[in-house]
């Protein structure tokens, strides 16, 4: 059971056990109630532990669900699939409305609100296992001809230009990648830095983008499983746009570097 589910469950629980109270048992209490006084009064009015629970959490489980379903949910990633743009320990905010709203559990969109560009950051239900959330980002839209080769993203057979920007060095987790060449990609227009190993062999290929589909690669190009792989991303597992690291939190190497202070707030871009 998935912690939306057990959020939707929780919030029917409290709020039924509250308003059954409401509606039956209160007025019963208060009934009985009727002609007493001082303690034996508040004895006769008070509320079984279940309901004063129920009353108390409903509110605030009501809330974190609404927040968490429809404006903004947490996320952390665990792998380095998306450096350097994500790290292994971030923690990020997903916009969960950018997509339109989709109820929870059964992720039935009600509200068209926008589409994937490309360029977006995305989250998304793994297509092989929808129990398991990926980050990665569009390269292609539905109808797109998307070509890579030789280490070149090409869009139409327009190429996405690369600037070198550097070598990659980290800490922690992250160092697995250290000497790799930062790349600035402008993704016709959408600026954003990847990481190419030119070592390792290309997975040259071609693919036209199908309706409803979106093509997603990893900023890491030589360390991500991504539509190269499995497919492309169906629209209905799309989950929200990636927006902003509110936390990072590493865990690996010298304790002092364990948080990167510089990275908390920044934009994902």
């Amino acid at each position: 059971m998935d912690f939306p589910t057990i959020l939707v469950l929780a919030t029917f629980i409290s709020g039924l056990i509250w308003g059954l109270d409401r509606l039956l048992l209160a007025p019963k209490r208060l009934a009985a109630a009727e002609g007493s006084e001082g303690e034996e009064r508040e004895e006769r009015l008070k509320e079984p532990l279940a309901v004063e629970y129920a009353r108390s959490f409903f509110p605030i489980i009501l809330i974190v669900l609404l927040l968490r379903s429809f404006v903004v949910e947490p996320f952390r990633i665990p792998s380095g699939s998306m450096m350097p743009t994500l790290l292994v320990g971030d923690f990020i905010l997903v916009n969960k409305f950018a997509y339109g709203l989709r109820l929870p559990v059964s992720h039935t969109k009600v509200l068209d609100l926008g589409e994937p560009q490309r360029g977006d950051a995305v989250v998304f239900r793994y297509p092989e296992n929808p129990s398991v959330d990926y980050i990665k980002r569009v390269v292609g839209v539905p109808g797109d001809e998307v070509a890579y080769i030789n280490k070149t993203l090409f869009i139409n057979g327009e190429p996405a230009s690369q600037q070198p920007a550097g070598t990659y060095i980290g800490d922690g987790a992250n160092a697995a990648m250290n000497g790799a060449a930062i790349r600035r990609e402008d993704l016709l227009g959408v600026e954003h830095d990847i990481l190419i190993v030119t070592e390792r062999p290309d997975r040259n290929f071609k693919f036209t983008v199908p309706e409803g589909e979106y093509f997603v690669m990893g900023d890491n190009r030589d360390n991500s499983r991504d539509s190269r792989f499995w497919g492309t991303v169906p629209e209905a597992n799309l989950v929200g746009k990636a927006f902003m690291i509110w936390m990072n939190w590493d865990g690996n190497g010298p304790m002092a570097d364990w948080i990167e202070w510089n990275r908390i707030g920044d934009r994902i871009h």
